[in-house]
């Protein structure tokens, strides 16, 4: 059965009619198992303008969230398809923005003790992934109001700061804007699952975030990863080989007509079950 046959689509426009956010009416997401712990839905709105939302839910009780790094592995930067082969990563997407060195995250990240960035910038989203104890949540989400540094951070293998898309109180924080981006995004819902978001088609920020809220994901907060071309998600698992690129972005490649994937130097993933 192929990739497509075997997920139900999801109209979206329907729910951005009905400006619906309660999940109980909303239609239910079909999932596909990529792996235990780890789902995949299609979400396809009807408007001509609009391309399908990628959604990847993971348990991270259950899957094993990693990343895999450029300046960890000393490697050049590589597409997300190559990381998934070279990373044994079922799962890939952008970790976060990176800056001109083509390695370093714009915001703070750390892996175990390779520390990529060590600078924490005002960007407000923070994860932390791989917890040291097991009494501990699997998925620490915070919002970064202040200039302090969370204190429980320290107990995960993983931390990773974005730009915020929306705050834990389900809060849309960006202002309407003009321009638009194909987006690769993170988010969480209230049972501590996280979801890679994936589309292709450009949204503004404020419009993404609505959709997301209006959508029955039980999304409770969201940070942006990558805009444009360089937006990423590839899935390499038993059944399933998808390797999806952005194109549109304002400003800078204002068309769609990117058709492959650009090196990126960090992911975020999930580890490939053997």
């Amino acid at each position: 059965m192929s990739l497509r046959a075997a997920i139900i689509a999801l109209p979206l426009t329907a729910l951005f009619a009905s400006g619906c956010r309660d999940s109980m009416a909303a239609p239910q997401v079909s999932w596909r198992s990529v792996q235990p712990g780890t789902e995949l839905a299609i979400l396809t709105p009807q408007a001509k303008a609009s391309g399908p939302l990628h959604v990847v839910r993971v348990d991270a009780r259950r899957a094993k969230v990693g990343m895999a790094l450029s300046s960890q592995e000393k490697v050049p930067a590589r597409t997300a398809a190559e990381w998934c082969r070279k990373a044994g990563l079922a799962v890939a997407i952008n970790a976060g923005m990176f800056q001109t060195d083509q390695r370093s995250n714009v915001g703070y990240l750390r892996h175990g003790q390779h520390l990529n960035n060590k600078r924490w910038n005002a960007y407000r989203s923070v994860l932390g992934i791989n917890p040291k104890g097991k009494s501990l949540p699997a998925v620490l989400w915070l919002d970064r109001e202040t200039s302090q540094t969370d204190p429980r951070l320290a107990d995960y293998d993983v931390v990773v700061q974005n730009l915020r898309l929306i705050a834990k109180s389900r809060r849309n924080v960006w202002s309407p804007s003009v321009k638009r981006w194909s987006e690769a995004a993170l988010a969480v819902d209230s049972q501590g699952r996280l979801l890679f978001l994936f589309s292709r088609a450009p949204y503004s920020m404020r419009d993404f975030n609505a959709m997301l809220l209006a959508l029955p994901l039980d999304v409770v907060a969201a940070m942006h990863l990558e805009g444009g071309p360089e937006a990423s998600l590839s899935i390499h698992a038993p059944g399933i080989d998808l390797d999806l690129a952005g194109s549109y972005e304002t400003g800078f490649l204002p068309n769609d007509s990117n058709d492959r994937q650009w090196p990126i130097p960090n992911v975020l993933g999930v580890m490939r079950e053997e």
